[in-house]
């Protein structure tokens, strides 16, 4: 692999770490902004609460709107600009955030935040894809997962160190602050790196232009000029059917692809997991210091099974990895399940939470991004790279919306005992497996270009 497109990579990539900073710092923060501002409160008659929708799910909100129109920069700006700008969000964000004196302000930045996470899970694993070939695009496309996790584990660890330096009146507010610095860094970083060739191309850039590109992608220029000829015959009935849309009626099959893939990847009950591990972690027994220390736990292991799900995605291919997982998910979720129903200790349920975290990383974690940006054509994959991670996002904000509803010890429905959460989400694994063995493609190892003609885009 060219050390100089894996920099290239790693660099679009970090995205990825201020999207998993930004989901799961909130969950230090979950506590004591509720009691500063007394947000746990219903509205109306509604099963809603406003800690609900404006504490905990705005940022989710943003991500929605980020990820459903996403595409429209990712495609008009290019993805390197749209990378650029993803940043300065997530800068806005971080100190808006931090110096908020009131829920509503705090909201409106967390929405800002959300916003630069849905589109960066459009615009960075789209130029990934990209820039990378058919034998290590799935390596280097879930180097936008490893970040997440990365990003995940950093935001665990220094939620508990900040909880353990500074006043808890205070703390939350460094907690989501602190994000600003690499936000910063990643926004000059993203300045350095080359616009997509592909992009260029059907921007009908001139071909030194594009040359340029793949030149400073580490490609040599004998061998630049090839591949510009390649790319150029794949987009070529793009180019003469430029009017057609994604929901045109030819992208059904890889629409429902997307769709059914993030729909599940939700309904796994990962984000629920991660927004409210502490608050989890506590019912299960664990005090306040404890539950956040054992939070890193939740960190550590994503991040070193992530490492696995990379290693195996372009061995294994796609579909055997959501395999591994859709299993792991079931046995760990319903294990959960029980150890909540039965009072078994907090060591046993925080060991099959664990599980349930390592299965993730190998099997949807590893997969999704990667998945979704691969099985549309060039001439819509923005589009289509929104319509799946928009169908992430409603589901991950709906989830987090309702989570207070049945989780919240003072008012949860399942307050007394949350066993039935897990039980419904193990129930939901199953028929993601049915989903994976039955409907499920491979797409390891073949060009963009050829999976366009394999799932039936290419008449």
């Amino acid at each position: 692999m060219d050390k100089r497109i894996f920099r290239i990579s790693i660099t679009a990539a970090l995205a990825g770490f201020l999207f998993g900073f930004d989901t799961v710092v909130i969950s230090g923060a979950n506590q004591p902004i509720k009691e500063l501002w007394e947000t746990n409160w219903f509205l109306g008659d509604s099963i809603f609460t406003f800690h609900g929708i404006f504490i905990m799910s705005m940022a989710l909100w943003g991500t929605v709107l980020g990820s459903l129109f996403g595409g429209i920069p990712t495609d008009k700006l290019g993805r390197k600009k749209t990378l650029f700008w993803i940043g300065i969000l997530y800068f806005v964000s971080a100190l808006g955030s931090a110096v908020a004196t009131e829920p509503y302000s705090f909201s409106f930045f967390r929405f800002i935040g959300g916003v630069g996470v849905g589109a960066s899970s459009v615009a960075a694993p789209i130029y990934i894809s990209e820039i990378s070939s058919a034998q290590n695009r799935g390596r280097l496309t879930a180097l936008y997962q490893f970040n997440i996790v990365f990003g995940i584990l950093i935001a665990f660890i220094s939620n508990y160190l900040i909880g353990s330096i500074f006043a808890e009146d205070v703390a939350w507010r460094w907690m989501l602050g602190v994000e600003g610095i690499p936000a910063l860094i990643y926004t000059l970083l993203v300045l350095k790196i080359p616009q997509s060739p592909r992009w260029l191309l059907l921007k009908d850039n001139p071909d030194a232009v594009v040359i340029k590109s793949l030149t400073l992608l580490g490609i040599k220029e004998s061998e630049a000029s090839i591949q510009l000829a390649q790319i150029k015959v794949s987009l070529v009935e793009s180019i003469e059917k430029k009017k057609e849309k994604l929901f045109s009626g030819k992208y059904n099959k890889p629409l429902l692809l997307a769709f059914l893939l993030a729909f599940f990847n939700q309904l796994s009950g990962i984000n629920f997991v991660l927004y409210y591990a502490p608050e989890i972690l506590e019912r299960a027994g664990l005090a306040t210091g404890e539950s956040l220390f054992s939070s890193i736990s939740i960190g550590i292991v994503n991040l070193l099974f992530t490492f696995v799900g990379i290693a195996l995605i372009d061995r294994l291919g796609r579909k055997q990895l959501m395999y591994i997982g859709s299993m792991g998910y079931i046995i760990s979720l319903a294990m959960v399940g029980w150890c909540f129903y039965s009072g078994a200790s907090s060591v046993l349920l925080l060991i099959f939470i664990l599980v349930f975290i390592a299965s993730h990383a190998v099997g949807q974690g590893s997969v999704i991004w990667v998945f979704i940006s691969e099985i549309f054509p060039n001439k819509v994959r923005a589009y289509g790279q929104s319509w799946g991670t928009g169908t992430h996002w409603v589901f991950a904000a709906l989830i987090t919306l309702l989570t207070p509803t049945f989780l919240d010890s003072e008012i949860g429905i399942f307050k007394e005992n949350p066993w039935p959460i897990f039980v419904f989400f193990a129930g939901m694994m199953i028929l993601q497996l049915l989903w994976v063995v039955f409907m499920m493609p491979e797409t390891k190892g073949i060009s963009l270009e050829d999976l366009a003609k394999k799932l039936s885009l290419s008449k």
